[in-house]
């Protein structure tokens, strides 16, 4: 039999089709992700994945043994906790992306703690544009139009952007009028390079000439750069609302632009029937929904 941890390893890369973002998941490096597919691919003697230039691509081999694996790790885990729902403490898994998790989740976990003090919750983040439940978490924060006929969603709020950046900055530029961040320093998110064109063509405007471009790979460093005066971004709202009341963030351009897109609470049909997975639905609905 082939190793639990290649096989592991294997079914988080499929479904990231990235061994970088795997390895995020599973806390190693992504080499070691690609040392354990390979010993897997090794022992198989099969091509489970294609490894392009930029991402990775599932063989047909690969699809039908990641539908497996996918199905198996699911029971595995439901078993696991359907064990510790009998024999021992009650854990609860919530995957949401990580700028979801620092500034709207964490700062409101301790009155999960009072609802809920013999529950044990594990917090995975994966990044928001990750469009699908994961196979290992209970319930999840997506992002996307609300299709996902498999699960029981639930809409939260939708997500807005608006052209952001430190006081300090907008009183030493002065903007007024959009074409005032012609030559100015602009802030984007690898994940979502033409934000600016969508920004722009959504207020039916020309889109900046940036004097310099800053790029990040995560909504935390983006909005962490345009605080600290480096430039001007495209942050989420109400994401971003705690830098917006604390003054370390104002809208460069006093407008805010609709996405099309909304943050949903997602479970797989059968997590209802657990009782601490209902209370926590009821938890996050209370907080979250339409908030902002």
């Amino acid at each position: 039999m082939p190793s639990l941890r290649a096989l592991r390893a294997f079914q988080v890369a499929g479904r990231h089709l990235s061994f970088k973002l795997a390895a995020d998941e599973l806390f190693i490096t992504p080499s070691a992700v690609s040392h354990q597919v390979r010993n897997l691919e090794s022992f198989l003697g099969i091509d489970l994945l294609f490894r392009k230039s930029r991402a990775l691509e599932l063989a047909a081999a690969g699809q039908k043994y990641h539908d497996f694996l996918d199905g198996m790790f699911a029971r595995l885990e439901a078993e696991t906790h359907q064990l510790l729902t009998e024999y021992g403490r009650r854990i609860i898994r919530l995957c949401v992306p990580p700028f979801f998790a620092r500034e709207l989740l964490l700062p409101r976990l301790n009155s999960f703690q009072t609802l809920m003090p013999e529950t044990d919750i594990r917090v995975v983040t994966q990044p928001s544009l990750m469009k699908e439940h994961p196979s290992d978490a209970d319930l999840s924060i997506l992002l996307g139009s609300g299709d996902w006929p498999e699960l029981v969603t639930y809409p939260l709020f939708p997500r807005r952007i608006m052209a952001a950046c430190s006081p300090e900055l907008k009183k030493k530029a002065g903007f007024k009028k959009h074409s005032d961040l012609d030559g100015q320093t602009l802030i984007v998110h690898e994940n979502r390079p033409h934000s600016w064109v969508n920004w722009a063509q959504a207020l039916d405007i020309k889109p900046p000439r940036a004097g310099k471009i800053f790029r990040f790979d995560s909504m935390a460093a983006v909005v962490l750069a345009a605080a600290e005066g480096l430039g001007v971004a495209l942050v989420s709202w109400p994401l971003s609302q705690r830098l917006f009341d604390s003054g370390a963030l104002v809208c460069a351009m006093n407008d805010e632009v609709d996405t099309g897109e909304q943050f949903y609470l997602a479970h797989r049909p059968e997590e209802q029937q657990r009782p601490e997975v209902e209370t926590i639905i009821e938890w996050v609905l209370d907080e979250f929904r339409l908030d902002g």
